[in-house]
C-alpha cells in the first residue's frame, strides 16, 4: 500500500498488466477513474506520491506525471504544489447497496458463461459487445425521440 506525506496510507494502489496493449499512463488513469466510481477514491483522497509509484512499479516519473496530469485535464485530480495530487472531481457512482446488487448477478452470470465452455476472454468480448449493442440502441433511441419532438404538431399537416 502506498503512503501519504503524512504518513496514512493512500487508499489506492496502482497495478499494471504489460500485456493489454493500454499504454501504461491509461492504465493509471482508468484505474483512478475505476476508484472513483465504485467509491473507492473519493474527493479529497490523495492519490500516491509519483516516486512512490515509480519506485513500485518500476516505471518512468514521466508516465505517472502523464497520467495525473490527464487526470487533472479531465477535472478529477489537482495537483498541490510541494504536498501532492488530490481527487477533486466527481463520476457517475452507483450506491455500495446497488454495486452489491449487481456485482451477485454479474457472479452468477460468469459462472453460468464459464460452465458454457466460454473462458475470461469469451466472457469479455461478450460483454463488450452487449455493451456496444445497448449503447447503439440508447444512440437510436434518443434519436428516435429528437426525430419524434422534431417532427411533434406536423403529423396530418397537407394531408
Amino acid at each position: 500500500m502506498d503512503v501519504d506525506k503524512d504518513g496514512s496510507p493512500s487508499p489506492i494502489e496502482f497495478r499494471l498488466d504489460p500485456g493489454s496493449g493500454v499504454p501504461t499512463y491509461l492504465q493509471l488513469v482508468h484505474q483512478v477513474e475505476q476508484a472513483m466510481r465504485v467509491g473507492y477514491l473519493r474527493q479529497g483522497d490523495q492519490l500516491p506520491r509519483v516516486k512512490d509509484v515509480v519506485a513500485g512499479l518500476a516505471i518512468n516519473p514521466n508516465t505517472v506525471l502523464k497520467a495525473y496530469r490527464e487526470l487533472e485535464h479531465r477535472g478529477l485530480v489537482a495537483g498541490r504544489r510541494g504536498i501532492g495530487t488530490f481527487v477533486e472531481g466527481t463520476l457517475g457512482m452507483v450506491g455500495l447497496p446497488e454495486q452489491a446488487a449487481l456485482r451477485k448477478s454479474m457472479l452468477a452470470w460468469m459462472r453460468t458463461a464459464a460452465e458454457t465452455g466460454l473462458d475470461e476472454d469469451g466472457m469479455t468480448a461478450l460483454f463488450v459487445n452487449a455493451l456496444q449493442d445497448l449503447r447503439q440502441s440508447s444512440e437510436s433511441h434518443e434519436s428516435r425521440s429528437e426525430d419524434d419532438e422534431g417532427h411533434s404538431g406536423r403529423a396530418g399537416v397537407g394531408a
